[in-house]
């Protein structure tokens, strides 16, 4: 069983914030905070960065409307011309659903495939699972777990970090893969 980190419970949302403003003060990387509601202001808290995805979102829908303009003048003035009613073979006002349809569906691929990239998904079973005082956070309680990966990480000393910091329960995980 290999050890994959520790879990402190917090009394109160306001602690929780306390609490990963001192771990985040501390130099800690790989942690994060489990809340059974969002808090605002925790990714400050936590010194977390914007995320890359809704560049990627951006992209992939600039991708699909391009494609779809391009596809569409290709066809209709090179590949394919056909005169219709007297209509120029280039009529690109014609084009926008098309072009719209497919800017909406490249994004929401570039958002599914995205958010599972950024979030290191498929993990089936994540070890903080493992605890079984972890099942309350989707109820009332508020949790920091840091990771075993953490440059910072030593046991005793994250365990008497957490302590000083107000954490209660605290629960080395393994995890049982």
């Amino acid at each position: 069983m290999n050890s994959y980190g520790i879990l402190a419970r917090f009394d109160s949302p306001k602690s929780l914030m306390h609490a990963a403003e001192k771990v985040r003060d501390e130099g800690f990387e790989k942690f994060d905070c489990h809340s059974p509601f969002p808090i605002h202001g925790m990714d400050e808290a936590m010194g977390l960065k914007r995320s890359k995805l809704g560049y990627l979102i951006g992209f992939m829908g600039m991708s699909g409307a391009l494609f779809g303009f391009g596809l569409q003048s290709w066809i209709h003035s090179i590949e394919y011309p056909m005169n219709i009613s007297g209509k120029p073979f280039f009529a690109y006002p014609a084009y926008a659903i098309i072009t719209f349809e497919l800017m909406v569906l490249f994004s929401a691929i570039g958002a599914v495939f995205g958010m599972m990239f950024f979030n290191r998904i498929p993990r089936f079973h994540h070890p903080v699972f493992y605890s079984e005082k972890f099942s309350d956070v989707s109820s009332d309680a508020f949790y920091v777990s840091i990771e075993v990966d953490d440059p910072k990480y030593e046991e005793s000393f994250v365990i008497d970090f957490l302590k000083d910091i107000g954490g209660t329960e605290i629960e080395v995980l393994k995890d049982e893969i």
